[in-house]
């Protein structure tokens, strides 16, 4: 049985902050889950999808965002209490679903779980979802820790069906990956099945529809802010003259702050939870008791510039700071003594920034593909066949580490899919040959328009789908193309290639990109094509870390440099696997980290297989 559904009532548990929203969904009655996998959110569906087969809740990994927010909408508006989450760029592609959503509403409660990335530790960018909330007008709610992260979820269901309208559950990478002991209650009996109630002029909103829904939701938000000044989420405390307002993990820092400061009782504290709509009343109370704000937020000034909307609202004289010219940085996220120097300065106390001891010897460690990884020998096989004159977009997974040298195959990202559709753009602009990368999963959940749109304008491109059997770099879950899943070997529900075909593709290769000699062939053949129009490799091999994952084996062999190497060079300079090192002037294969692809030795003679004991 998942650990999750072992926790008994009332027992505390050292909970990820993802853990801690799965659990409370459940305590909350959760029946219908959807997501697309992303982090720092990836944990919240991975035991989902466990909790799935043991309970007689229904989870999907679903093709993209917009889909699983189409799909537990369908499920809320039945009655069923249901779930979707993503990191913060999927709500992108999910937005357009959620902003009619909150026209249409819904009937059982619906959670929507955006966990934002500051820092962007794993994303393209920091954007703010808290604007979507804005945006949308519907409420949302901001938890600074696990044990918030758990409430939260539970009253988010509350809220949900109380204004029937979906609440944002937005979070942050330190929320979603943090722990802290959390107190949990007992699970809830979900309701499993929901009734369709047909009402077309209110579920199908055409423009005199949606009029009067638009007037509806507006009409509640008042309602909500009440809420939302009521809520346990939201307090003032403290008895100064300065304040200080916070919002989500921040609020943390400040506390800390104002304790080792020795400044809590100079200090009147404004902490938001429930922080959209936001609440007026509250916000009128907290400016009205002090003379000045420090306002303490990651990313955005939206709870600063709320404030200062409120003071001008109600005629109150009084400086409002956080954001620059202020002393908290717009970019990246907060952090203890950042807040803690803001702090000090806003009150005018000494504080003097701890000494950092700089380690100039360590070598920088940044992300690369896997000892083993297929991607790489792609790469190479395509950089001998197209070289280093070529243009190649690339797209959101492993395979953009293809940008570090030597590989370096990578000029241009914007988002999921986009490698396809920038490819159709650069194809017909400039004279260079285009090869765009794609991932397996990556092409379901947003490259498959763009591929039609190659055909259907005939655009003169190359697009390489890297087929990996798997979502490798959120988690390794399933996609629609996968034939290796954790249950077992099973036909996957969509062949790429034929899917490919069906779209009217006719030059298309498969290729197992761990046999050279054969991809490099396939691929010169792509390119002396002279057919003008899309063409497209699928280069297929499953990843080592999810192979052995599942089957729990490892290759019985390892590859190792004979003494026979004239150090050429070749395997560093062009292959550049991780598993290579420089020892004593000599190239050497670290058996802890070879995962026996063979690729190595299909560029040396001097690289031999070697057989290990187990």
């Amino acid at each position: 049985m998942h650990r999750l559904l072992q926790i008994k009532d009332r027992e505390t548990d050292l909970a990820l902050g993802n853990d801690a929203i799965v659990r409370g969904a459940l305590e909350a009655g959760l029946a219908f889950a959807s997501c697309y996998p992303g982090t720092p959110s990836s944990e919240i569906g991975n035991n989902l999808y466990i909790i799935s087969k043991e309970t007689d809740v229904y989870f999907e990994f679903s093709v993209n965002e917009k889909v699983a927010l189409e799909v537990a909408a369908s499920a809320a508006q039945c009655g069923l209490r249901s779930m979707c989450s993503m990191k913060h760029v999927g709500l992108n592609v999910a937005s357009d679903v959620l902003i009619t959503l909150a026209y249409i509403g819904v009937e059982g409660g619906l959670v929507v779980v955006s966990a934002d990335d500051p820092s962007l530790h794993s994303s393209q960018n920091e954007q703010d979802n808290r604007y979507y909330a804005k945006l949308g007008g519907l409420p949302m709610l901001e938890p600074a820790d696990p044990g918030e992260a758990y409430l939260m979820t539970r009253e988010a269901f509350e809220i949900s069906e109380r204004y029937r309208v979906p609440v944002i559950l937005r979070t942050t990478t330190r929320v979603n990956h943090s722990r802290s002991p959390v107190t949990f209650g007992p699970l809830a009996a979900p309701k499993t099945k929901g009734e369709f109630k047909k009402n077309p002029f209110r579920l199908v909103p055409i423009p005199a529809v949606a009029r009067e829904l638009h007037k509806e939701l507006l009409g509640k938000r008042k309602d909500m802010a009440e809420d939302a000044a009521r809520s346990p989420f939201n307090t003032i405390s403290g008895e100064g003259t300065v304040g200080v307002a916070s919002s989500g993990v921040a609020r943390h820092y400040v506390a800390d702050g104002l304790r080792e400061l020795g400044i809590m009782d100079r200090a009147r504290v404004l902490n938001l939870g429930f922080s959209h709509p936001f609440p007026h009343k509250l916000a009128k109370e907290f400016l009205a008791s002090v003379n000045t704000v420090l306002v303490v937020e990651e990313l955005e000034p939206i709870l600063e510039e709320s404030l200062k909307v409120v003071a001008l609202h109600e005629a109150l004289s009084i400086c409002i700071e956080g954001k620059p010219p202020g002393p908290i940085p717009r970019h990246f996220e907060l952090d203890p003594i950042t807040v803690k120097d803001a702090l000090a300065s806003h009150f005018g106390v000494e504080f003097s920034r701890p000494q950092t001891v700089r380690v100039d010897d360590l070598p920088p460690r940044p992300p690369n593909l896997c000892p083993g990884c297929p991607h790489r020998a792609t790469y190479y096989s395509i950089k001998k066949v197209f070289g280093d004159h070529a243009l190649y977009p690339s797209d959101i997974g492993c395979y953009t580490l293809g940008i570090l040298p030597p590989l370096s195959a990578a000029d241009y990202l914007l988002c999921m899919g986009s490698s396809i559709g920038t490819g159709c753009g650069f194809s017909e602009v400039q004279e260079r040959p285009v090869v765009s990368f794609i991932g397996d999963s990556t092409f379901f959940h947003s490259g498959i328009a763009g591929l039609v749109n190659a055909k259907f304008n005939n655009h003169d491109t190359v697009l390489v789908i890297l087929d990996n059997f798997t979502t490798a770099m959120t988690g390794h879950q399933p996609h629609p193309g996968t034939s290796l899943m954790p249950e077992g070997e099973v036909e996957p529900a969509v062949s790429i290639e034929g899917l490919v075909e069906g779209i009217g593709i006719e030059e298309v290769a498969v290729i197992n990109p761990l046999n050279l000699k054969k991809s490099i062939k396939a691929l010169e053949k792509i390119a002396s094509s002279k057919a003008k129009g899309p063409k497209v490799v699928v280069a297929r091999a499953v990843c080592p870390l999810y192979h052995r994952a599942v089957t729990g084996k490892r290759k019985p062999i390892v590859f190792q440099v004979q003494d026979s190497c004239d150090m050429c060079r070749d395997c560093i300079d062009d292959l550049a696997c991780p598993a290579f090192s420089l020892t004593n002037g000599r190239i050497e294969i670290d058996e802890r980290l070879c995962n026996a692809c063979a690729v190595c030795s299909q560029i040396c003679d001097s690289i031999k297989p070697k057989k290990v004991a187990g």
